[in-house]
């Protein structure tokens, strides 16, 4: 089976599993397990933070961002297509009590310009806008990496607004090994950052907030509000640290495939692609007939990918995907398309 639906998909390697068997643990609600406070401090500082904050989710790390910036009744100003908006259950509204300003981006990128047009005029009929969020890579837009001055910018404007900024860097690692430059230089744009251990890096479970020690040590609050105190985590936070240690030099391996594989299908009878779209591990293509026909008869052939609307398709490189199993996916997508 090749498995390209997710980088979420991954599992962990035999060293991964024995760091985490012998992993000492303590109640991380108390401030106790001693694994979780080694990720935290170790996450801070390649992120160049003060303090960062262990957590389940990606989806949690960001929702705890806005209610951490924001009161019930302002609004955040986000790309329409933006994890944080598309995939997150409504957590802006239900949790946080805040409106979403959409900015209709070019593959989840946008302009300063856009920035300020969206902003409102202080006026007490208009809820007052605090918060800018930002999604780098952008998973909707296809792993698109923001362009470091692009990205400066629209946070400068952002902060010349009196805004606050939060980054849902989910995929930040796929960004710094694409680019070389250090996920610390992106993530001084930013009040706070997100990064996610358990996508391309490998790790099982969890996502950390990153920040000042002060904003930190408020969203534990949060934390906890939102359900996500947990106990003896330093289990899954031993994952964690071994896949900062180790793993971050594969995603380059994972663009090089998601090239590779977005080159082979190029061309393709009933298949519509852009190679040069491929900037990190997300490929996605266009068919002529159903996405979901396409993807069924891949499944029959034990390869798995997501149909993301009537016509559209995405894969997703991975640890867990070699090269010698992408060029076997293209063969086989090749034998359908015939």
């Amino acid at each position: 089976m090749i498995d390209l639906r997710s980088d979420t998909v991954t599992e962990p390697c035999d060293r991964m599993r024995e760091a985490m068997a012998t992993a000492q643990v303590g109640d991380d609600v108390l401030g106790a397990d001693p694994t979780v406070k080694q990720l935290e401090e170790f996450t801070a500082e390649i992120l160049g933070k003060e303090a960062a904050l262990y957590m389940p989710s990606g989806t949690m790390t960001n929702q705890v961002a806005i209610r951490l910036h924001t009161q019930p009744g302002d609004e955040i100003v986000m790309e329409e297509n933006s994890h944080t908006y598309y995939y997150e259950s409504g957590g802006p509204a239900a949790l946080s009590g805040v409106m979403c300003q959409l900015i209709k981006g070019d593959r989840g990128l946008f302009t300063a310009e856009q920035l300020t047009a969206a902003l409102r005029p202080k006026n007490l009929h208009f809820a007052p806008t605090k918060l800018l969020v930002l999604e780098n890579t952008h998973n909707r837009g296809g792993g698109k990496i923001w362009p470091i001055d692009q990205l400066q910018s629209v946070t400068n404007t952002a902060r010349n607004a009196n805004l606050r900024t939060h980054l849902d860097g989910a995929r930040l690692w796929n960004a710094s090994a694409a680019t070389g430059i250090p996920e610390k230089e992106y993530a001084k744009h930013f009040d706070t950052i997100s990064v996610c251990f358990s996508k391309g890096l490998g790790a099982p479970v969890g996502s950390a907030l990153a920040g000042s020690a002060e904003m930190i040590d408020r969203a534990r609050r949060f934390r906890k509000m939102f359900g996500g105190g947990m106990r003896q985590a330093g289990i899954i936070a031993a994952g964690a640290i071994f896949a900062l240690q180790n793993n971050r030099p594969k995603l380059k391996a994972d663009h090089k495939n998601a090239k590779l594989l977005a080159e082979g299908l190029t061309g393709l009878k009933g298949i519509d692609i852009d190679p040069a779209a491929v900037e990190t591990n997300i490929v996605f293509f266009n068919t002529t007939d159903p996405a979901a026909e396409l993807v069924e008869k891949m499944n029959q052939k034990e390869i798995l990918m997501l149909a993301l609307g009537e016509n559209s398709i995405r894969a997703v490189t991975n640890l867990m995907v070699t090269k010698e199993m992408t060029n076997q996916a293209i063969e086989t997508i090749r034998s359908i398309c015939q």
